[in-house]
């Protein structure tokens, strides 16, 4: 079998960025419920902190969520989440122009919002399915998208985990959604396949052994196993750390090229 060239490079903003190695996303939580870091960086203070110590320590995009997707969450308003946001995007692409910034929602009037204020990707969880205008919008600024699977909402998609073949129901979502994609000219492309999300425990692991399979479209693979239950359940709650890296050290084996993650500085020294 010939090898797969997966696309290295994305057009941002009409520039070509160019990775030859993984790339390391750092997680920025504006949300006071995130099971991690919750209402740590809620001001633009304390945001900002944690952004320059996330460049600092390497990281090569930052991913700035202000609406929580943790199963059984329930959403908020588009102006709420708005509000979570607008000031710490705002002030980060302006501090830090050598920075690549991400805004993980899946409303097409954020992901408008935050690309007139300068970010640079778009990452949404509903891979398009809860909003019918995104990827319209993603269409009409020509800006790289993170298209994820998932099933249902947060609130019930671990109801939603009987697949009929996990790794052939999740080809299927991606080719069709890249397709449409494709129709309305979006070629940068990030594919992730949602770890955790409408996944049960042996769902993942089965997931993440079998990574290379998304090679076939010849996108980059973006990952976000970072401190996940299912981490948690394997290597316990004290060892969510090293269980992450051991999860995301098998990830990049597999085919990774975008690693999602809250612990920036022991990952660019996995990827070094």
């Amino acid at each position: 079998m010939s090898k797969i060239s997966i696309k290295r490079s994305l057009n941002i903003k009409g520039k070509l960025f160019h990775f030859d190695k993984p790339l390391i996303m750092g997680i920025l939580n504006m949300t006071p419920d995130s099971f991690y870091d919750g209402g740590k960086f809620n001001s633009t203070d304390s945001a900002i902190k944690r952004v320059e110590n996330m460049i600092r320590e390497g990281v090569s995009i930052i991913d700035i969520g202000g609406c929580s997707t943790r199963p059984g969450s329930d959403f908020i308003p588009v102006d709420e989440e708005w509000e979570r946001i607008k000031y710490i995007i705002k002030e980060s692409v302006k501090r830090f122009p050598n920075t690549l910034f991400s805004v993980d929602t899946f409303r097409s009037e954020i992901a408008r919002r935050s690309i007139n204020e300068g970010v640079h990707l778009i990452n949404d969880i509903s891979g398009g399915s809860y909003d019918i205008n995104m990827f319209n919008v993603v269409a009409d600024y020509n800006i790289p998208y993170v298209l994820m699977h998932i099933r249902g909402t947060p609130k019930d998609m671990m109801l939603k985990t009987d697949y009929h073949n996990i790794i052939v129901d999740i080809l299927s979502y991606f080719r069709k959604k890249i397709e449409r994609l494709n129709s309305l000219g979006v070629n940068d492309i990030i594919l992730d396949p949602g770890f955790g999300f409408a996944k049960e425990f042996e769902q993942n692991l089965d997931l993440l052994n079998n990574l290379n399979v998304f090679k076939i479209f010849e996108l980059p693979i973006l990952v976000g196993l970072s401190r996940k239950s299912f981490i948690k359940k394997k290597y316990g709650e004290s060892k969510a750390l090293h269980g992450t890296l051991e999860m995301n050290k098998l990830a990049i084996q597999n085919g990774a090229e975008i690693i999602r993650v809250h612990d920036v500085k022991e990952h660019v020294k996995l990827v070094s």
